[in-house]
């Protein structure tokens, strides 16, 4: 048995999605900034990609700037903003952000600017009170993650969203884990930028967007032709922008029905692991993405048995789970988001992820319940012959 539960790291493009990109490639292969009619027949596809885009988050589609993925597009949102500033500032992020946004925030900190990591509680949630204490006069932008990647708590984007809002500042939130698993709606969330990535939605990997505001101006990374109104330059990826657009009108119709089928199978898989010994959920309890259940193994002392053994010895049986973050997961450093929420550097190298996604059943669930079981017992027998 084949049981694939990690569709935070990646979801399977969607059928629909194949034909589209297969459909592009074949009849729709012009330069959509051509003017002859392949390069029209191109930029129709293209539009019609960003409308679809826009109506997931219910943005008009001007504001949807097409990105390589997630990475570029939170790239872009911090560079694009503090670019504009001849002279050093002050930003704000919180300490359990994606390395898409931590890593520029140090690049940032290092040409100059003032950093403030808030900090998180055990369940990894921002508290609205430091968020207030850390705006400064000079703070021009604060980034805070929707859906925790790692541990899959949500922050209260509204609420926080709004105090930035009314101290001047702008607010971008990396919304990639929240989209097509929750209504977002940038009409009425306080935010200015969001990013999103195709390949979490059941699109084609090597695509994303990045919503902006109206009226507001990015710098932009990359420079040339001045595609996307001058945002980001480069002929598009066509085929996989049209498949984008598929998979975000498809999750769009499907999430009133797939959110709380996710919620109950997730909510089944804690009910069967809350009883195994020395495996703590991690992450808030009821304020979570609805696709995902995390925990940390306590016993042994963060070297004998890490989440990676726990990856690997679930993956012998057949079973695809995560040691937090796909981006993180080959390294046995400590988890920075762990430590981040007060766990020590033994429990910060054994966090494990179950993402669950569209193919996921009850039967697998079931399935990987016991098989974590067998999984954890075998670790348990080791190291108690390990002291002996």
């Amino acid at each position: 048995m084949q049981i694939y539960l990690d569709y935070s790291a990646t979801t399977p493009p969607r059928p629909e999605v194949i034909a589209e990109v297969q459909r592009v490639m074949q009849a729709h292969w012009g330069n959509p900034s051509s003017l002859h009619q392949w390069g029209n027949r191109a930029a129709t596809v293209l539009e019609q990609a960003r409308l679809q885009v826009g109506e997931l988050i219910n943005a008009p589609p001007e504001a949807v700037i097409f990105t390589a993925g997630g990475t570029e597009a939170d790239n872009l949102a911090l560079f694009g903003v503090t670019k504009a500033y001849r002279l050093p500032q002050h930003i704000i992020i919180s300490a359990v952000e994606h390395a898409a946004i931590a890593s520029p925030a140090q690049q940032l900190e290092q040409a100059g600017w003032q950093v403030t990591r808030l900090p998180v509680d055990s369940q990894a949630r921002v508290s609205p009170q430091a968020l207030r204490q850390a705006l400064r006069d000079n703070t021009v932008l604060v980034s805070i993650i929707y859906g925790q990647s790692e541990v899959g708590t949500l922050q209260d984007i509204a609420h926080l969203g709004q105090i930035v809002r009314d101290h001047g500042a702008r607010f971008h939130t990396d919304a990639v884990q929240v989209a097509g698993r929750l209504p977002l709606d940038v009409q009425t969330l306080p935010v200015d930028l969001l990013s999103l990535s195709s390949h979490k939605i059941y699109g084609p990997q090597g695509v994303g967007a990045l919503y902006r505001r109206p009226g507001l101006d990015l710098s932009p990374l990359l420079w040339g032709g001045g595609q996307e109104s001058g945002q980001r330059s480069g002929t598009p990826a066509l085929a996989a922008i049209a498949g984008f657009g598929v998979a975000a009108r498809l999750a769009r119709l499907d999430m009133a029905a797939e959110t709380p089928r996710l919620v109950a199978l997730r909510d089944r898989l804690g009910a069967q692991l809350q009883s195994l010994p020395y495996l703590e959920l991690t992450g808030h309890r009821q304020h979570r993405l609805p696709h995902h259940a995390s925990f940390c193994f306590t016993a042994g002392d963060g070297q004998q048995v890490t989440g990676r053994t726990l990856v690997r010895q679930m993956n012998l049986a057949g079973i695809g789970i995560s040691a937090g973050t796909a981006c993180h997961s080959g390294t046995l450093n400590p988890s920075g988001v762990l430590k981040a929420m007060g766990y020590s550097d033994r429990a910060a190298r054994c966090g494990i992820r179950f993402s669950l996604g569209r193919q996921t059943s009850e039967a697998d669930i079931d399935w990987t319940a016991m098989v974590l079981q067998q999984v954890l017992h075998r670790c348990l027998d080791s190291l108690t012959l390990s002291r002996v």
